[in-house]
């Protein structure tokens, strides 16, 4: 490539040179072929022919009335395929067309003479048959001929040779480089760097090719994954990220030396890393890396001590506006519990079953205990079809209510609902009742004469773990809206993540097994953006402990959840707001302030900018209250109701 610098500089002006002919060629051969100076454009060639077919036309005069006199048929035999057409002439509406009967056609006849028709609208006899010259002589006819033949050759020729130019120049163009002088070293791709950010500021990492296991490595900062050529390509042209191949790194694919590995003279291994050094050169680097491991080591138990009072100063302040509100709930609030199994049996449901086992003994008060219960299961799963198929408004989730109306609208297996409902009126709570007494022993022994076969054990687990997760789902979204409306945003956007993942989860079995993912993910960017608020006013006020604070909140909680958002690139709203959140930060380079800020602002703007952090997960995620399904259902109810606004607002 260095060695062709100069050559391939002349190609490229002949190229530019050749191009711009290539236009003119281009245009000139457009004008013949979009030819005149009307919106209605054609080939001037085809033009020139219709002119010289319209002037060897000759003209063929035949009167219109003669034709239809000549082919009508004589009187009284009017066909009736004949009166349509007659009384379209007329304007008649078809709804008023006569019947076929002679009478009719005699009235037909007779009106037809009266109205007189084709008297307003009749065609000259005289006129052509087909467009063509009335009066041309011989002689100019044949001078007329002349020209246009000659004319039509010319322009034939003209756009021919204007089109095998264009041919020839593009030929020219694509074997430009293909020069035996320019060829002789090949060179292949070895590295890109790529750079994303602005222009004073942003981040870099590369990509480079391994040339012993064929696949492309990414180095960014501390981390060497592999990657692949199509994220290669992806960053190289931006997408949704402000991203783009920065240099490019070829090498000469003749050196092997280049790629070809080193290896050990004794083991035969390939050397990699720093045996690949020579021996004084690795002493020194060996050397080298354990002084920088002692000053990483004293680094990290310092800035650990420092994050530590940091944080508890930060928790300090945050907490302050919200002492009196967690104060005020404290005595109310249940203790942290796992939710209840669904072998719990709700007061609600219970005297929902019992009401159910009354209705159907007044129904069969002389049948047995079984043929009761057999009526029971049908009237409860008829009243569970029907809050199934009815349409709610938000607020109201029936879903909510019984884990059957779950089952049914996520259309479970037939044989799985039928052993909830068994369950339902088999439970042991019903046994202090003594009207369903006997009803819960004959359910319980159905439960157990059901074979495995019959039911598969670990497809029933799941669809009542689903179900489970799906009220802890509720839960999460329950409390993270709570705490938004109470702009405790922290622990709002750990409660509303927890919620979006698992309802993600759900949502991929099937429609109706989780809730609204565009509800619970306008709020998870609200929280964010109203965080990123905050912390950037606290930035802003230049003080050392509120940038402090401001900072903690962006590294704690706004930088480890920002991949959350880029993860399906086709959510242009949490694009967009990462983009928010970024250019606010990004906005402060161009404005003076402290050195020691400038420092601090340096340091955080790349774990802003850096699009290939790992998802953070939790641990241990947000411990639940013990709830029952009423309280679930009625603070559910609540929030939902006193939402002010939704996703469709926007931003």
């Amino acid at each position: 490539m260095h060695r062709n610098r100069e050559i391939t500089r002349i190609k490229r002006e002949e190229i530019k040179r050749l191009k711009d002919y290539l236009t003119v060629l281009q245009q000139r051969l457009e004008r013949y072929l979009s030819y005149g100076s009307g919106p209605k454009r054609f080939p001037l060639v085809d033009v020139l022919q219709y002119a010289l077919e319209f002037a060897s036309s000759k003209p063929v005069c035949t009167s219109p009335v003669d034709d239809i006199d000549a082919s009508s048929p004589p009187s009284g035999s009017i066909p009736s395929q004949t009166l349509p057409s007659t009384t379209e002439q007329q304007g008649a509406p078809s709804s008023e067309l006569p019947s076929t009967s002679p009478s009719s056609v005699a009235a037909i006849s007779s009106r037809s003479v009266i109205h007189k028709p084709f008297t307003q609208s009749r065609i000259p006899p005289d006129l052509p048959m087909h467009p063509a010259p009335r009066h041309i002589t011989e002689e100019e006819l044949s001078v007329l001929e002349s020209c246009l033949h000659r004319w039509r050759t010319e322009i034939e020729n003209d756009t021919r040779d204007l089109q095998e130019s264009i041919s020839r120049i593009h030929r020219t163009i694509e074997l430009m480089y293909s020069d035996k002088s320019m060829i002789q070293v090949p060179y292949r791709l070895h590295a890109v760097l790529v750079h994303e950010g602005q222009a004073n500021a942003g981040h870099y990492w590369a990509y480079i090719f391994d040339h012993r296991e064929s696949r492309w490595m990414k180095y960014n900062d501390i981390a060497v994954t592999k990657s692949s050529w199509e994220e290669l390509v992806r960053d190289s042209f931006g997408g949704y990220r402000n991203a783009s191949a920065y240099c490019l790194m070829y090498i000469n694919d003749k050196a092997q030396f280049l790629i070809q590995e080193e290896f050990n003279k004794e083991t035969g291994q390939p050397l990699v890393g720093i045996e690949t050094l020579p021996p004084d050169l690795r002493d020194f680097v060996e050397e080298d890396n354990q002084r920088f491991e002692k000053e990483l080591e004293e680094w990290d138990a310092q800035l650990a001590q420092k994050a530590l009072q940091e944080k508890l100063l930060a928790s300090q302040k945050l907490r302050e506006p919200e002492t009196s509100v967690t104060t005020a709930q404290a005595a109310g609030d249940p203790e942290y519990l796992e939710q209840p199994s669904r072998s719990d049996f709700s007061k609600h449901l219970k005297e929902e079953t019992i009401r159910v086992i009354t209705k159907a003994s007044h129904e069969h008060e002389d049948k047995s205990p079984e043929t009761i219960l057999q009526s029971a299961i049908k009237l409860e799963y008829a009243r569970l079809v029907k809050l199934a198929q009815e349409d709610t408004p938000p607020e109201t989730d029936y879903r909510l209510h019984h884990v059957v109306v779950y089952f049914i609208q996520n259309q479970a297996p037939k044989k799985i609902i039928e052993k909830t409902l068994l369950e339902q009126f088999g439970d042991r709570n019903l046994s202090f009742d003594e009207r369903c007494h006997n009803i819960m022993k004959v359910a319980q022994a159905k439960l157990e004469m059901i074979k495995p076969e019959e039911v598969n054990l670990e497809e029933y687990e799941e669809w009542h773990q689903d179900y489970r997760k799906f009220r802890e789902t509720t839960m999460y979204l329950i409390i993270g809206l709570e705490n938004f409306q109470r702009e405790s945003y922290i622990d709002s956007l750990l409660f509303l993540i927890c919620a979006y993942q698992n309802n993600k989860e759900l949502l991929s079995k099937g429609l109706y097994r989780g809730h609204d993912e565009e509800l619970i993910s306008h709020y998870r960017r609200e929280c964010l953006l109203k965080l990123n608020e905050q912390a950037a006013e606290l930035f802003e006020s230049g003080e050392d402990r509120e940038v402090n604070n401001g900072l903690i909140i962006m590294n704690e909680f706004i930088v480890p959840f920002l991949p959350l958002l880029l993860v399906d690139e086709m959510e242009e709203k949490d694009i967009l707001a990462v983009e928010d959140m970024r250019n606010r930060w990004c906005s402060y380079l161009g404005q003076e302030m402290e050195s020691h800020l400038q420092e601090k602002l340096t340091d955080f703007l790349p774990k802003l900018l850096d699009c290939s952090m790992e998802i953070k997960s939790f641990h241990e995620p947000p411990k639940l209250p013990s709830y029952s399904t009423h309280e679930l259902c009625e603070r559910f109810a609540r929030i939902m109701l006193s939402l002010s606004r939704t996703p469709a607002d926007g931003r």
